[in-house]
């Protein structure tokens, strides 16, 4: 029996992917609760571990070294995965508010989105680059590194913090920058670093064996130390010192005590003066106790820290014993933190220095030690097993999934559907007489004088399991044949499959799903004038999409004319990529950014071609680019000499292809390959494969006139679309092959 098989009764939301809350993912893997749907909200797909940050600022670690990819470990678990950022929460009603997105319903909530450097100095907003959040960190890093390599001197870079992360980041800094000056022939232009900090010593909560070896390697690095130094002001030209004195720097990393998100405070979460949010020694809030936090967002009021990574790492397991506690209606249990821990400080060169309560000891071995233990920590959410692990549940809730009616006896109840309508917004158009705004058994629609009515169908499982992505990406796959003849888009009815629930749960689902298809459909002046719901295993979405036409403008697949260019307005992969993703192979920046890809409309991309003379339009989905473009040139009777290297293709879709992990539907789709010269020449090569995968919601294959192609090509680029010129239209030798590939 699979997870979907149990009437979803439990909300649990997890956001942010900090160390605790890894932990957690993992074990709810493991150990499923039946009934409950774990749904984890970030703002980055890549979760970087602190403790390897210097090491990759170093050039020891490779990006993938040092962060864990949260869409396998959510896929593990069976979890949803919403790619947002959480901006508040409304405590009474229990929902989440988004950035970019409709508010989530929630029962259990957990809270681990880390903590940023406290920038409350005159001037410092904007001048320097804080190290946390560490994802927009390693972005800025990459751009001081072009900055002081373009100054053509020797650049002075300082930094504010004198704690472990400040001492690790200069020296780490410094010995990765002091490699690309060599590397770039600029040796004698090695940059000169400065280390500011209010405290007396360097690394004052370590002990005094650990604060005298690094003085004695900071000297040896030559790296300029300022104790006791208090930063008044951050300038254009450097920082101003609390004695007025100006300290001339290029680059200024801020590594400073951490401070809180404004959001927990302002919506009524109890959190202590520096905005860290109150929690007892059971991590569930002092103000909520459906609300957890953990890690440096969180203030454990029983047993103060500070703010280190090996806390947040230790608080994972109580952490979901809690969540689980909760979730089961038992007893929450306290835990206590360790007051002494071990301490590794690295020092840029592969070398450390360790200690634990007064003891201290410095080596290459102990940076060897360091690594031994990073890398084990990562290995447990980065070696994933292939196979999901599916929990063999009963119960009732079980046993109520399976005797539930089919027919119209499975559809979604009136009650649901109606207050789910009611939180979706209606977009009236004169010539829909009956829909949402006015419902009837059927919707009416009027065609305009010296119009047509252009009608397409499509419906699919959900590629995605968060619902209101996977509302928008069908709205767009549906709309694509609307868009392809050039035709405006006027109304759609939605086929809705929804996996069963309980009433509320079922009702939220609903919800974002059709949110997430309205906010496409009225984007492109479409109204959604109605549907049918009914239950089933899995999510599924499907539209019926009618649309208007001019006759005299229609573009068909039959126009292309020798000399025409042919134009993609997206990049292909999506097939072999989720194919990946259902197994654990794809990388999480991988599918966010085919997501990106897919979530964009083709409206603006029928306009520019339309607007360009195309001839000929279709759009590329389940047959792939060889299958639809073989439709093309039969219906048009001509031949196509393509360029494969100008086709573009989404990020690690050439991996995925190679590593052969393919779309199920790559097999049937190969019967096109009839309509290419001598395919036998270029099954060998790497992106062959990729010309047969079926895409969702991909993009417009169009041949445009020549003298208007580059001009087509520049405006579809400004409007955002990755496309590409990638062949040109032949008159046909009339033979059963039509594509050429050059």
């Amino acid at each position: 029996m699979t997870k979907a098989s149990v009437p979803v009764t439990q909300d649990l939301v997890l956001v942010g992917g900090g160390h605790s809350q890894v932990t957690v993912i993992k074990r709810f893997a493991m150990n499923p609760i039946p009934g409950v749907r774990l749904t984890i909200v970030c703002r980055d797909v890549h979760t970087p571990y602190s403790g390897m940050l210097p090491g990759f600022i170093a050039g020891h670690y490779t990006y993938d070294d040092a962060h864990i990819d949260l869409l396998p470990l959510a896929r593990l678990a069976g979890a949803r995965f919403l790619h947002d950022e959480v901006v508040g929460i409304d405590l009474a009603n229990r929902r989440l508010k988004f950035r970019e997105r409709p508010s989530l319903a929630y029962d259990v909530v957990s809270i681990n989105t880390g903590s940023t450097p406290s920038l409350d100095v005159a001037g410092a907003e904007g001048r320097v680059v804080p190290v946390k959040p560490i994802s927009n960190f390693l972005a800025r890093w990459d751009q001081l590194v072009e900055r002081v390599l373009a100054l053509g001197r020797r650049p002075r870079i300082g930094v504010v913090g004198t704690g472990a992360g400040g001492v690790e980041l200069a020296l780490a800094a410094q010995f990765r920058l002091k490699q690309f000056f060599v590397e770039h022939g600029k040796a004698s232009h090695e940059p000169e670093f400065h280390l500011y900090g209010s405290a007396p010593t360097v690394l004052g909560n370590h002990n005094g064996g650990v604060r005298s070896k690094f003085d004695r390697i900071l000297a040896e690095r030559g790296v300029h130390v300022h104790t006791s130094t208090r930063v008044a002001e951050v300038t254009d030209y450097g920082l101003v010192l609390g004695g007025g004195e100006l300290h001339a720097l290029d680059e200024v990393l801020w590594v400073t005590h951490a401070s809180a998100p404004a959001w927990p405070g302002e919506c009524g979460l109890d959190v202590n003066e520096r905005g860290f949010i109150k929690v007892r020694d059971t991590l569930q809030t002092l103000s909520h106790p459906e609300v957890f936090a953990a890690g440096d967002v969180a203030a454990v009021v029983a047993h103060p820290r500070e703010k280190a990574g090996v806390f947040a790492v230790r608080q994972g397991p109580p952490l979901e014993e809690n969540l689980r506690r909760v979730l089961l209606c038992e007893d929450t249990v306290p835990f206590h933190p360790q007051k002494k821990f071990l301490s590794i400080i690295s020092t840029g060169d592969k070398y450390a220095v360790a200690s634990r309560s007064f003891w201290s000891f410095e080596g290459s071995w102990v940076w060897t030690w360091k690594d031994w233990i990073d890398r084990r920590f990562m290995d447990k959410y980065n070696k994933l097993p292939e196979m999901e692990i599916l929990a063999d549940v009963g119960g009732p809730e079980a046993e109520s999934a399976r005797m539930r009616c089919a027919g119209c006896g499975s559809k979604v109840g009136p009650a649901i559907l109606e207050r789910a309508l009611a939180r979706v917004p209606t977009l009236d158009r004169p010539d829909v007489i009956t829909g949402l705004s006015s419902p009837d058994d059927a919707a009416i629609m009027r065609v305009p004088k010296g119009k047509v009515s252009v009608q397409s169908v499509d419906f699919f499982r959900a590629i995605v399991d968060d619902p209101y992505v996977f509302g928008r990406i069908a709205a767009n796959h549906c709309l694509g044949d609307i868009f392809a003849m050039g035709a405006e888009a006027q109304m759609a009815l939605a086929i809705v499959t929804l996996p069963p629930a309980a009433d509320d749960k079922t009702e939220e689902l609903l919800v974002q799903l059709l949110l997430g298809a309205h906010s496409i459909l009225a984007d492109a002046g479409a109204a959604l004038a109605g549907g049918h719901t009914s239950e089933g295993n899995e999510l599924g979405l499907g539209l019926a999409v009618t649309g208007l036409a001019d006759p005299n403008r229609i573009l068909r697949k039959r126009g292309l004319r020798p000399g025409d260019q042919l134009i993609l307005s997206k990049p292909l992969g999506t097939g072999t990529l989720f194919a990946a993703e259902m197994r654990g192979k794809a990388k999480g920046r991988w599918i966010t950014a085919a997501l990106d890809v897919m979530t964009q409309s083709s409206r603006r991309a029928a306009q520019i071609l339309i607007g360009n003379g195309a001839t000929a339009c279709t759009d590329v989905t389940g047959f792939g680019l060889i299958g639809h473009l073989a439709e093309m040139t039969a219906a048009s009777q001509v031949e196509v000499e393509m360029s494969v290297a100008r086709i573009p293709f989404l990020d690690g879709a050439r991996e995925t292809a190679a590593a052969g992990i393919l779309s199920s539907l790559h097999p049937a789709n190969l019967a096109s390959e009839r309509a290419i010269h001598h395919p036998e020449r270029h099954r060998a090569r790497p992106e062959y494969a990729l010309l047969f995968d079926p895409q969702t919601a991909g993009g417009l294959l169009a041949g445009v006139p020549r003298e208007f192609a580059d001009t087509c090509l520049g405006r579809l680029r400004a409007d955002g679309y990755a496309a590409a010129l990638i062949g040109e239209v032949r008159a046909s030798s009339r033979g059963p092959a039509t594509i050429t590939l050059a």
